[in-house]
């Protein structure tokens, strides 16, 4: 059975999706992109600050669905320019356990929603 989950401590979905889904023990994450959720504001003024923004819209899904970043089994990282692998990664980086960091994929894309340049989806597990 699924459960919806949503909080308004992240951006609200803005088609036909949810911020998440939890099904079993298993939570499926839309992805986020850098819109903080208080102002509507996109933050793109500078890669480490937006990939900051979409961790939080993360981090607020997780405890959404009673989980933090240590439940992430599996994320994916969309990127537009390849140029800013090496700042995502750290700002991606400082939010895991080294040891105990999920899977993941990171593709450069030829555009993204809203223009943006970082979304990152998770997969995460009770």
């Amino acid at each position: 059975m699924k459960k919806i989950i949503f909080t308004d401590k992240a951006p609200a979905p803005i088609g036909p999706y949810n911020q998440a889904i939890l099904s079993g023990n298993t939570l499926y994450a839309s992805g986020q992109i850098a819109i903080n959720p208080s102002t509507g504001e996109l933050i793109t003024a500078n890669i480490n600050d937006e990939t900051h923004q979409v961790m939080q819209n993360i981090a607020a899904i997780l405890e959404a669905a009673d989980m933090t970043f240590e439940n992430v089994v599996k994320a994916s990282i969309f990127i537009m320019d390849m140029n800013n692998f090496a700042a995502i990664n750290t700002v991606y980086g400082s939010y895991f356990n080294e040891k105990t960091a999920p899977a993941r994929e990171t593709v450069q894309v030829a555009c993204l929603p809203k223009n943006v340049n970082v979304e990152i989806s998770i997969i995460a597990e009770l």
